[in-house]
């Protein structure tokens, strides 16, 4: 049994690491094969999934033996050119519920981004309110601390003369 640590660490060399450089290189070429950009997409997808996922279940299930071997196996498993892991799991299962559900997603997305801009708007708006309040207050407070005058300049010259 590898430590969580240890764990950790080689999911993110070979989960994380490891892949981008490989999908890094696969782009680079000049000309980068179609099939080589789909499977490291797919591989992303799956990974985002993974993350998300391992949010909420490292959580209640970290303390499982082998867990977080587990979850490296998977990561090997979905990049590893002779499983075809990454290209299996999502034609089986993650692009068909997708492709479903596209419209449902695409919906949410819409509203959740539209909720979005009007909180920050909103935001925004109370921002900028409390700032206005605060240089007003600045403003008059600065007034009181300026002392008064008792005779404007042309009746100081007027004085003078």
């Amino acid at each position: 049994m590898i430590s969580a640590q240890i764990c950790r660490a080689l999911i993110l060399a070979l989960g994380y690491l490891y892949p981008a450089y490989k999908c890094f290189k696969s782009v680079k070429g000049n000309k980068p094969e179609t099939e080589q950009l789909r499977s490291w997409c797919q591989y992303w997808i799956l990974v985002a999934f993974l993350t998300v996922l391992g949010a909420f279940t490292d959580a209640f299930f970290s303390w499982f033996p082998f867990y977080h071997e587990a979850k490296l196996s998977a990561f090997l498993y979905l990049w590893y050119p002779q499983t075809k892991g990454a290209t299996f799991i999502y034609k089986a299962y993650v692009g068909p519920f997708l492709t479903e559900h596209e419209s449902e997603i695409d919906r949410a997305l819409f509203e959740s981004r539209a909720k979005a801009v009007d909180a920050a708007l909103s935001a925004q708006k109370t921002v900028a309110s409390y700032l206005q309040t605060i240089v007003t207050q600045t403003a008059k407070y600065a007034t009181t601390m300026v002392p008064p005058q008792h005779m404007s300049s042309n009746q100081d010259r007027n004085a003078n003369n």
